[in-house]
């Protein structure tokens, strides 16, 4: 990977990680795009999701600091079960990666067809949650809409079903931004609450994975960068970064108040064109 395609892929990563679009399957799009060999790029993949999740801390720096505040007053607080709803969501992608990292590494070295197979899952369930969530929307007067007898605006139970959409979404393909947002939608979140929710929920496995790759880097175990190179990576990293901080701002507002038919639609248009070509 030389440090042009390392910066366009950084680019498509952070425009597209926020959005319902699945940004691993754009990635493996643009990988055979651009020709890019296969050797190392799930580590260049994670570094650029570590970017994002950089991106992510900016932009909810008042709400990451709010929920440490309240964490440190040691009692049961609304930030400390905010916290423990998150933990609980993190369950799921946790006994993936223990138990099927394997099968997950094979998934990105699978081809277009597997993207393309999970972009119209992605297309549906975005479909499937917006069609669903109007009708909610219509059924339920406005107050009824404001009022959600969980602890802020979520229960254990919706988040952990959030939690298995979002280890589903490993798959390249399967958007995790879309993914966690219908399945926090078709579980009777409301758009605004499950919008932050699905971003600060990916915040501690990435990281985590991260942490374990640099670690293996320290020991000597796997050699930082092995197949790519330091340069691409950081490269890619940045622009993922400044990209993603753009992004993120421009998906908070677009799932509280636009409708995600059009994500689907742009996910079965990808998924077709991957198809005919």
């Amino acid at each position: 990977m030389d440090w042009l395609q390392a910066l366009l892929l950084g680019i498509v990563q952070g425009l597209t990680e926020f959005l319902p679009v699945s940004s691993s399957g754009h990635l493996m799009i643009f990988k055979e795009l651009l020709g890019v060999e296969t050797e190392g790029f799930l580590d260049y993949t994670v570094t650029v999701h570590m970017a994002t999740v950089l991106s992510t801390i900016v932009v909810f720096r008042k709400e990451i600091l709010d929920l440490l505040k309240g964490l440190f007053q040691f009692r049961y607080n609304d930030q400390t079960d905010y916290i423990c709803k998150i933990l609980v969501s993190m369950i799921p992608v946790a006994v993936v990666g223990f138990f099927f990292k394997d099968q997950v590494e094979t998934l990105f070295g699978a081809g277009l067809l597997t993207v393309a197979t999970c972009l119209c899952a992605t297309s549906v369930l975005l479909s499937f949650s917006d069609w669903v969530g109007t009708q909610k929307r219509k059924a339920r007067s406005p107050e009824e809409e404001e009022t959600n007898p969980a602890r802020n605006g979520i229960s254990y139970w919706q988040a952990f079903l959030v939690g298995i959409g979002q280890a589903c979404a490993v798959a390249p393909g399967l958007s995790r931004s879309g993914t966690t947002i219908a399945t926090g939608l078709l579980s009777g979140v409301r758009r605004d609450v499950i919008a932050q929710f699905s971003f600060l929920m990916v915040l501690v496995p990435i990281v985590g994975e991260q942490c374990l790759d640099v670690l293996k880097a320290m020991t000597g175990s796997t050699p930082l960068g092995s197949g790519i190179g330091i340069l691409p990576l950081l490269i890619g990293f940045v622009a993922a970064f400044l990209s993603g901080l753009f992004a993120c701002k421009v998906m908070i507002a677009l799932v509280r108040k636009a409708s995600l038919k059009w994500f689907a639609l742009y996910c079965l248009l990808v998924a077709l064109l991957i198809l005919l070509f």
